[in-house]
């Protein structure tokens, strides 16, 4: 393949851009964190609002988001603005940790999705971890044919998950007020006591966790036909309808399941059907969910080679990363990403557990990143063409800065293993950096 045959192709647009937007955001978390956070919070009306606050934050961040996308049309998201704000140093710190943030999302994601798969096929239960390996082997074979036709697929999986999760929240509403498993109706029970701070920011940080995602369609803007035109559409309603179905989700389970099996489930939304039904319905729903995983898995395999590809080209990563091939799709980056998550994956299931609150550090520190680029640019290019600005500048970003650095001094605080786990990464970054930078002058 010659140099000029390595970039990426122009085939996506508004429908794609909403797609993965949903489909790259709601997945595993919404599966398992409600459990969690209900054995944290109890009191239904602040997990709510917990919900609605990161929602917002989510929102609030996507106008930002938006205008550095449409500045700056490259694959990488991130990484890009980071870089181009203040140099090749903080851009390697920011694509790196973005790229491993994902990559444990991923191998967190297969392997749940295998644990749903057991559910179905008990016999199974052995074979969990590669039952995930084999999973994330064959998307990466259909990842391999080309951008349309993955592409395609979130579009397809994204409107699965939506109308199913839609028909799961019916059900609740519907039946939850009168469970088989009990006669006593379990409408949003309270759950006093008092709430700790500890408490709130590790609830946060399983939030913010599901909400990862909202900015997915900014690593495509560089495969998109016009994102001046459609990526502000695509993306506001993108994350619109992930805050509502959350909000929506939330409810239906805080309604259907009391405090006591809720606060120990791992897998709320199925055991909200075994709770109304019985358990011989929880197939239905498991299915479905299934489904759902599935969708975040593929916009994850999809767009986290986007960053190190990215990386590669401007000589910040392996030289061999930049190879694309014929149909669009990064030849080396893609199965590199899929190599590290199996890794993972086969380091054991409490590995992939710490390592979805590990990554929440490496993208909340992103979105800081993203969100001071935002500020550096308007500063030292006033005149770079902005076909979209976000609102109430320099306040929002502003504002959207400090949250995120409270919550990562927060959850450090909270959560003392994978904060050092983070800053030890950062203690590393730079002679790791030098590296690379030696590596690709040895390669030229």
């Amino acid at each position: 393949m010659s140099k000029n045959e390595n970039h990426l192709l122009k085939l996506l647009g508004v429908g794609f851009g909403i797609a993965v937007t949903v489909g790259g955001t709601i997945g595993t978390g919404i599966l398992r964190k409600p459990g969690i956070i209900s054995g944290l919070i109890g009191d239904p009306t602040v997990i709510m609002l917990l919900w609605l606050a990161v929602g917002i934050y989510a929102l609030l961040g996507t106008l930002c988001a938006i205008e550095l996308a449409v500045s700056i049309p490259q694959a990488g998201a991130w990484y890009v603005y980071a870089r181009r704000a203040f140099g090749d140093y903080f851009g390697f710190v920011t694509g790196i940790t973005s790229w491993l943030g994902t990559v444990s999302a991923l191998g967190f994601g297969a392997f749940t999705l295998s644990e749903y798969i057991v559910l179905l096929v008990p016999s199974w239960s052995e074979y969990t971890a590669f039952l995930a390996v084999g999973l994330l082997i064959l998307l990466t074979g259909f990842h391999w044919l080309g951008t349309r036709s993955a592409g395609k697929s979130q579009e397809i999986l994204a409107a699965i998950k939506a109308t199913g999760l839609l028909i799961f929240v019916a059900v609740c509403f519907m039946y939850g007020g009168n469970p088989v498993n009990s006669q006593v109706s379990t409408v949003l029970n309270d759950q006093t006591g008092t709430i700790t701070f500890i408490a709130v920011i590790s609830a946060l940080q399983a939030i913010f966790y599901t909400y990862d995602g909202w900015h997915t369609a900014t690593y495509f803007t560089e495969e998109n036909k016009d994102p001046a035109k459609t990526l502000p559409k695509s993306m506001i309603l993108g994350v619109v309808t992930i805050i509502v179905i959350y909000l929506l989700v939330n409810g239906a389970i805080l309604y259907a399941l009391p405090h006591d099996i809720l606060s120990t489930s791992k897998l709320a939304a199925a055991d909200a059907i075994s709770y109304i039904f019985g358990p011989q319905y929880s197939k239905i729903i498991t299915i479905m969910l299934m489904i759902s995983i599935l969708g975040i898995v593929n916009a994850q395999i999809m767009f986290a080679p986007r960053v190190i590809y990215s990386m590669s080209r401007d000589k910040l990563f392996l030289p061999a990363g930049i190879r694309v091939n014929k149909a669009g799709t990064p030849a080396v980056a893609m199965p590199l990403t899929s190599l590290l998550s199996i890794i993972l994956i086969l380091s054991g299931k409490d590995t992939c557990g710490r390592l979805s609150d590990i990554a929440t550090f490496f993208f909340v520190l992103s979105y800081a990143a993203g969100f001071f680029a935002l500020i550096q640019l308007r500063k030292t290019e006033p005149n770079l063409s902005r076909p979209f600005k976000a609102p109430f500048f320099p306040w929002l970003p502003g504002l959207l800065i400090i949250l995120s650095l409270l919550f990562l001094v927060g959850a450090a605080y909270s959560d003392l293993w994978s904060g050092i786990y983070a800053l030890v990464f950062l203690g590393f970054s730079y002679p790791l950096f030098l590296m690379v930078k030696s590596l690709n002058q040895n390669a030229r």
